[in-house]
């Protein structure tokens, strides 16, 4: 067992509390996994971590319940990224907890998500009544799903990617695939997402993107590590000169993770698909 597993909640019997306890976020260093992507210090992009939460409820000064919707924004410079279960127990923390206002709730939320990622995280609350709660998105561009593609590696294979772009042709284009499927890098539970890449560059084989896309249905890694991932393969074996890579994954525990990557964009719309 590493020592992340034995820091945190997973596989554990948990003490669900319920009123205020920062202490419950653990943080994992984001630099463990970069370094087996050769990344250092100079990172070949800039993003986000956009984590949507629809279960964030507290008490007024007089006791009364409130819910509400949240939006936290990561940015990937951080040190660290938040093991998920770690951060639903901290939410669930605030169940009983008597906060003063909003206000006060967001600047609480901000620090301490601030210190434990190492990074200025932005928080937003949104009241659920509002209309942009409800919005359903979709993404761009051609969706390669339908692609007929046989006997696809299951089994994480970068390679399937040599060769797969072609010099003679450069293009700028958005494909976007809902087949993406990774699983925890401690529980292996199975996470499920869409991915959207935008690029300009050789043009990129779409039925050998869709296989390497596949092989990640065994692989065991966190979303944004997966999303890191497939930004560094693009780049190392398809060498466009402009990438976007933007995952959204299907909420557990009343959250869901949307890494976003790019060297040539600075933000993402937190866009909400059908299966979120």
């Amino acid at each position: 067992m590493s020592d992340f597993e034995a820091n945190t909640p997973l596989g554990k019997a948990t003490a669900y509390l319920s009123e205020y306890d920062p202490s419950l976020l653990c943080p994992f260093p984001r630099q463990l996994k970069r370094d087996e992507l050769g990344l250092g210090a100079n990172l070949p992009f800039t993003g986000v971590d956009i984590w949507n939460a629809y279960e964030l409820s507290w008490l007024t000064p007089s006791g009364k319940p409130v819910v509400a919707m949240a939006e936290f924004r990561f940015p990937c410079e951080s040190p660290n990224l938040i093991e998920s279960k770690s951060l639903k127990l901290y939410l669930n923390s605030f169940n009983q907890t008597r906060i003063a206002s909003s206000e006060a709730l967001t600047a609480t939320l901000t620090a301490d998500l601030s210190q434990a990622s190492g990074g200025a995280v932005n928080v937003f609350l949104t009241d659920i009544d509002e209309p942009a709660a409800e919005h359903i998105g979709r993404f761009p561009g051609v969706c390669i799903d339908d692609l007929e593609i046989s006997a696809p590696s299951y089994a994480l294979d970068p390679e399937l990617l040599q060769n797969s772009a072609s010099k003679e042709e450069i293009v700028a284009e958005e494909l976007h695939s809902h087949l993406l499927k990774s699983n925890c890098l401690v529980t292996h539970q199975p996470d499920w997402g869409s991915v959207l890449i935008r690029y300009h560059g050789p043009k990129i084989d779409r039925e050998a993107f869709l296989r390497y896309l596949i092989s990640f249905r065994q692989h065991n890694e966190f979303h944004e590590q997966c999303v890191e991932r497939i930004f560094t393969d693009l780049i190392r074996f398809c060498a466009p000169e402009q990438l976007t890579v933007y995952a959204r994954y299907t909420r557990r525990g009343g959250l869901d993770i949307n890494p976003f990557r790019s060297n040539f964009e600075q933000t993402a719309d937190n866009i909400r698909l059908v299966r979120q």
